[in-house]
């Protein structure tokens, strides 16, 4: 096929799916088999299974807009999105266990979610994680082994040959950063003077262990970004049993006594109630699927009743136990200034900040340029450097979100709670320890001039250092969590528990964050939460 070729190909197929839409939308019906609320990460895998059978009638609910931007499609203006239209712009309380700093807590709003505004990064996650979700639902199909299997149904791995742990025909384009910065091979020469083991690649046998580090894996293809709506709803655009509904937010789950029969949605000024005659699926990520589910009844009684909801079914776990990877930027000076390349992101590193650990529990993403906080950029940066942004992995913290009123387009509080628990202090100063020698080693003379901070700090200002650091990942999950106990709000086949034809399927139903950036893992929510629908609807 001729470049010529593929361009016309594109291009008909562009406006034969963008006049689909158009007259999709234009007459939407009064119910479908199945509605799926958001098309993030999670979202789009799961419209795109249903719809893959010609009979299900599919709707894809998407509070935010197109794709179609230049700051999206680059990888390299990520930053751009942050603080744009393309982000809810969420906003935490402030913390004292931070020096009363309020976080700003970014997530994608837009086809695609947090996959059209991240930093591109392809982690799987460890191997300790998913056995732990296994062990937490009851179900062995949410074990490493099986999930390892899906990872390799749906990659297109275009790095060093590995078939043990990557797939190359499925719909996901994952490559290894481009021709990566030299200060990106700097973080690996650095890990080998520490003795930390270096990766052809980050997800496969280097996080079945105590970690490691390897150039990134991203969601990049031909320079652009290959999201996961452009991987698994894009190309089904042109299908007549997938609507994509964009720019309509999903105010509450309809219930017909303990069942979920539709959604209420607000298009423009418009309040519509959608029927759904098979399942409603929420995969509006960690804040929005309990804000939803509150709004609809489902929740905390107390929390409900205080804002006057009528309950329909107390879960007291609905908006607790929210988790965020926690970072802390240790900034380094230029010798002479590097451009960034790719997304300015393009080597990660996995360790255990104790011996004794079994996996590992510190995360850090190289960054091709300065990324101070709020408070510590009043310290002095250099305005050209690179920063080791690390942070932890598993932290001991939990935070909590309560709805504002009763008022579904009322924002939602987050009491983020980050650093809390004494334990992830003790954590972050050995994060920020291992940042500095591996900053400092030998492998970064040639690009550095010097460090510019933390500097060796100790004691308690070491620990004033990390409150005033602190920043999230935007890794918010954990809010609807999957198990067996109390404060679990779904099955391990994600219904929700008390309700009928309803089910949570994003980052929200992590027992626990994952080990490192969490579109993978939500990824793999995605399929598994398809193939249990397909499998009790026998699609």
């Amino acid at each position: 096929m001729t470049p010529q070729t593929s361009f016309r190909e594109e291009r008909d197929f562009a406006i034969a799916a963008h006049e689909n839409q158009v007259r999709l939308t234009a007459s939407l019906k009064q119910s479908y088999d199945f509605i799926v609320c958001g098309a993030g990460a999670s979202g789009s895998v799961i419209a795109r299974r249903l719809a893959e059978n010609p009979h299900a009638e599919v709707l894809l609910v998407e509070a935010g807009g197109s794709d179609e931007a230049e700051t999206v499609l680059d990888p390299a203006q990520w930053p751009l999105n942050l603080g744009s239209e393309r982000d809810w712009g969420f906003q935490a309380q402030p913390n004292p266990h931070l020096n009363d700093r309020a976080l700003s807590m970014s997530m994608g709003k837009g086809l695609g979610g947090g996959s059209s505004v991240n930093v591109t990064v392809w982690a799987r996650g460890h191997r300790s994680d998913w056995d732990f979700f296994a062990s937490e639902a009851g179900d062995p199909a949410w074990g490493y082994d099986n999930v390892l299997g899906i990872y390799r149904s749906i990659e297109n791995w275009q790095g060093v040959p590995d078939p043990r742990f990557r797939g190359t025909s499925g719909p996901v384009w994952v490559q290894p950063a481009a021709n990566p910065n030299p200060i990106a091979h700097a973080v690996l020469d650095a890990a080998r003077e520490l003795g930390i083991p270096t990766f052809d690649h980050p997800n496969g046998e280097m996080m079945e262990g105590p970690g490691g580090a390897a150039i990134t894996d991203t969601l990049v293809r031909d320079g652009r970004r290959h999201s996961l709506y452009r991987a698994y709803v894009r190309p089904w655009l042109d299908r007549p049993n997938l609507t994509v509904l964009t720019d309509t937010l999903v105010r509450r789950v309809v219930l017909d006594g303990r069942r979920a029969v539709g959604v209420e949605v607000m298009r423009g000024d418009q309040v519509l109630t959608i029927g759904a005659r098979l399942e409603v699926v929420l995969s509006l990520g960690a804040m929005h699927t309990p804000k939803v589910l509150m709004h609809s009844g489902i929740g905390d009684r107390e929390e409900l009743t205080r804002v006057g909801i009528s309950v329909a079914q107390h879960l007291p776990g609905v908006g607790r136990n929210l988790q965020d990877h926690v970072s802390f930027g240790c900034i380094w000076d230029y010798a002479e200034p590097i451009a960034p390349r790719n997304s300015g992101s393009e080597a990660t590193l996995y360790w255990k900040s104790r011996p004794d650990l079994d996996a590992p529990d510190l995360l850090f993403c190289q960054v091709e340029f300065p990324v101070p906080s709020d408070r510590t950029i009043q310290r002095g940066v250099p305005l050209h450097g690179w920063t080791m942004f690390a942070g932890l992995a598993h932290p001991a913290s939990r935070g909590r979100l309560r709805l504002g009123s009763a008022d579904p387009l009322a924002p939602i509080t987050i009491d983020a709670n980050m650093m809390s628990d004494p334990a992830d202090m003790q954590t972050a100063v050995a994060c920020v320890e291992l940042c500095r020698e591996l900053g400092n080693a030998q492998a970064f003379r040639p690009f550095v001039r010097g460090e510019a901070m933390p500097g060796n700090l100790k004691g308690a200002d070491m620990e004033a250092f990390i409150r005033d650091a602190a920043v999230t990942y935007w890794h918010q999950s954990c809010t609807a969590k999957m198990g067996r106990d109390d404060m679990s709000v779904v099955d391990a086949s994600l219904k929700v528990y008390g309700i009928d034809a309803l089910r949570v399927a994003d980052g929200s139903i992590m027992p626990r964050v994952t080990t490192g950036n969490t579109q993978a893992p939500c990824a793999i929510i995605g399929e598994r939460a398809a193939q249990m629908l397909r499998d009790t609807h026998g699609l």
